[in-house]
């Protein structure tokens, strides 16, 4: 039995005595906690009892079968018989209230039946065994789910292994925690005759841990009434201003969102376009989040605008109206139909300024979109059966497995490979103190959902599991970037992977890792390799140090081809002229090239996209034309650009011999920022290998760019 239950009568917070200019458009729960008594509980009044619950069902699903819900109510009615919540009603009132809190989402039926008898197995005789062999295996699982539920400490001492095992046994099916959510719902309206330190433990536990679980499930009807109770006892001064907020301007005469409402009706009528608008009022959490933001509070910031349409394309057309008519706030346009939250929420968001130069912010959805933006999950239905047409439609690609939804299926692995309880529970209430989402865009199109704050860490395991370990880099919108590199909100990220299988991360990530997903994975494989030593830096260094120390070789320019044993000869046609290779751009076969007459009767050649080509022709300087002789060998400058990680410079110079190449010099930049720069002088057996050379040189894992050096210094003329 619920200690937590009190009288729905008694005095405590009370949500819904603010008189309203329009009624709400989502379901209204708040009148949800006088029905708790829904009349006598003798069995000869059996239909008065569970009418509510069977109408509100009804309109979800006409079809419905109602015998389940009779039966259990039979059963719940009888087993609860005699026991009294702490004000002294009928306990009875307590899993109806739930039941008709879930009817009213569109709960469907075999979620109800649970809900019915979803005290019995803890507070009276029934067992599990006679649930199941009365009402099936699916009921019996969600009952057995809530009941351990019950039995779970939310809190600061919470047993972390305890509550994993409870939480993971609710991921396999999303309705047990949506009966919890309901479960606490109804109890958190009763709470007035609670003591109040119980009341403040209670709301804290509800802030803390249930009301970031509605919002992962996409509850948003369960959520913000959560919020409001929570606020109101958490916060008794701060709701009592809001309150009297929220009373003095819908006393007002003048309403910028009815007007702004009367606008948008005549707008969408005269474009043809068929759609339901309202007028949606904030919750008092919302109203007081506006004000410490803004200050003074006007008009239009006290509600929303909820366009309502049949189709998604009538989304679009309806953005495109009132941007076209009415004056839009471009900065305010978000499109989470194209790109939906993880909470399964699709709605356009837009913004357009009234004549006062208040800003009004409208959301539009179709029907659908707005019945999973209220119920999330629950409006999935049974995640067992076979989906309507209707969920197809809105079926936005989270629910891959349907009995793992979104969020919970992501916690079912963050859980498996969390290396112990303490880890698993610590990163959890990390991930549920997140409040807002960003979402960033994949090269192919795809996108990833993040928590605001997270870097390309958190980009690379969230897309690529424990396979993230490889990640050398990434690049943002583009440009090269460290992986703690914070993302925004609609940048693009390309993550560039290594191909070694053996790839390690570093311990180092763990500062900039922000998800589960990712803090887990770094944390599991440290605890796999105690003994590792993770020192990209000074790997590089070291290596860097070897290759310096080796015999210096002597250059006129460094990089220039123009000297060795053998190098590239190219021939001009100016008779008896000197041939001199530009250190600039260090041409080699088979570049095209071009040279330039300069003083003493020297020729030098160039590389045709060498800047300091323009350049000579500029001041006038004599093209001569140049072509390659027939030696094969050449000498080159190559730079490569590399992301520092463990024995990086022993492949690459491992790669540079497999492919015939003799390293005359080598220099190594110390690393900044995780990124190093390599310049090698490279001598060729054959100038047609250069460019499978550049290629070999790229593919070692950690090097993400290989280039023919340039040398800025001015041209010998």
């Amino acid at each position: 039995m619920s200690a937590e239950a009190t009288n729905p009568a008694s005095p405590g917070p009370v949500i819904n005595t603010v008189p309203r200019r329009k009624a709400r458009p989502r379901i209204d729960l708040r009148r949800l906690g006088r029905a708790a008594l829904l009349g006598p509980t003798a069995r000869d009044r059996l239909p008065d009892a569970i009418g509510h619950v069977a109408e509100a069902h009804r309109a979800h699903y006409p079809d419905a079968d109602l015998e389940p819900l009779r039966h259990a109510w039979v059963l719940a009615e009888s087993s609860h018989r005699g026991q009294m919540r702490k004000s002294g009603e009928p306990y009875i009132t307590h899993p109806l209230a739930v039941t008709l809190i879930l009817a009213e989402l569109g709960a469907e039926t075999t979620t109800l039946t649970a809900s019915l008898l979803h005290d019995t197995v803890e507070d009276t005789e029934v067992t599990l065994d006679q649930v199941g062999e009365e009402f099936g295996a699916e009921v019996r699982y969600l009952v057995d789910g809530v009941t351990k539920l019950e039995k779970v400490d939310y809190g600061a001492a919470a047993e972390p292994e305890t509550f994993r095992k409870m939480l993971v046994a609710t991921g396999s099916d999303v309705r047990v925690m949506s009966i919890k959510l309901a479960d606490r719902l109804h109890n958190m309206r009763t709470l007035g005759v609670m003591r109040p330190e119980k009341q403040a433990r209670i709301a804290k536990v509800t802030r803390d841990v249930l009301i970031p679980l509605a919002e992962r499930l996409g509850v948003q009807a369960l959520k913000t009434e959560l919020e409001d109770l929570v606020f109101a006892i958490l916060h008794p001064e701060e709701y009592d201003h809001t309150r009297e907020l929220i009373v003095d301007n819908s006393s007002r005469a003048d309403d910028p969102l009815a007007e702004v409402t009367d606008e948008v009706r005549t707008v969408l009528r005269d474009a043809g376009i068929q759609a339901e608008v309202l007028i949606r009022p904030r919750h008092f959490v919302s109203v007081h989040r506006v004000a410490r933001k803004r200050g003074r509070l006007r008009g239009a910031d006290f509600g929303r605008l909820l366009v309502l349409v049949n189709e998604d394309a009538d989304c679009y057309g309806v953005l495109g109206e009132l941007h076209t008519c009415l004056k839009p706030v471009v900065s305010e346009f978000k499109d989470f139909i194209a790109v939906p939250k993880f909470n399964l929420y699709q709605s356009l968001h837009t913004a357009v300024a009234h004549t006062d130069g208040q800003v009004v912010e409208v959301l539009i959805r179709t029907h659908q979109m707005h019945k999973v933006a209220e119920a999330g999950v629950i409006a999935l239905g049974n995640p067992y059966a076979p989906p309507s047409e209707e969920q197809q439609a809105a079926n936005d690609g989270e629910r891959a497995d349907p009995t793992r939804p979104g969020w919970l299926s992501r916690l079912l692995d963050w859980q498996e490979g969390a290396p112990d309880p303490d880890t698993f529970w610590s990163t959890l209430r990390e991930d549920l103190a997140q409040d807002r989402e960003i979402t960033v865009f994949r090269p192919d199109g795809g996108t990833l959902g993040l928590p605001d704050g997270a870097t390309c860490v958190d980009a690379a395991y969230e897309q690529y599991g424990e396979d993230a370990h490889a990640c050398i880099g990434a690049r943002v919108n583009g440009r090269l970037a460290t992986l703690s590199t914070v993302l925004k909100d609609g940048d693009t990220v390309q993550l560039l992977m290594g191909q070694d299988p053996a790839s390690e991360p570093s311990r180092e990530w763990l500062e900039h890792a922000h998800t589960p997903a990712a803090r887990i994975a770094i944390q599991r494989w440290i605890a796999a390799h105690p003994g590792s030593d993770d020192g990209e830096g000074a790997a590089v260094n070291e290596g860097a140090q070897s290759v310096r120390s080796a015999p210096p070789v002597s250059e006129d320019t460094p990089g220039s081809p123009n000297t060795g044993d053998a190098p590239a000869t190219p021939v001009v046609d100016q008779p008896g002229a000197t041939v001199r290779l530009a250190g600039c751009c260090t041409p080699v076969p088979p570049d095209e090239v071009t040279g330039f007459s300069v003083r003493g009767g020297v020729v030098t050649v160039h590389r045709v996209e060498c800047s300091a080509v323009a350049h000579m022709k500029g001041v006038g300087r004599a093209e001569v034309g140049v072509r390659w002789g027939d030696t094969t060998e050449c000498r080159v400058t190559l730079v490569a650009e590399s992301f520092g990680r463990p024995h990086l410079l022993a492949d690459l110079t491992e790669a540079i011999a497999l492919e015939g190449a003799e390293i005359v010099s080598a220099t190594v930049e110390p690393p900044t920022q995780q990124r190093v720069r390599h310049t090698y002088t490279l001598q060729l057996p054959d100038a047609a290998h250069l460019l499978t050379l550049m290629r070999a040189m790229r593919n070692v894992p950690g090097v993400y760019d290989v280039s023919r050096a340039q040398h800025h210094n001015a041209p010998a003329f």
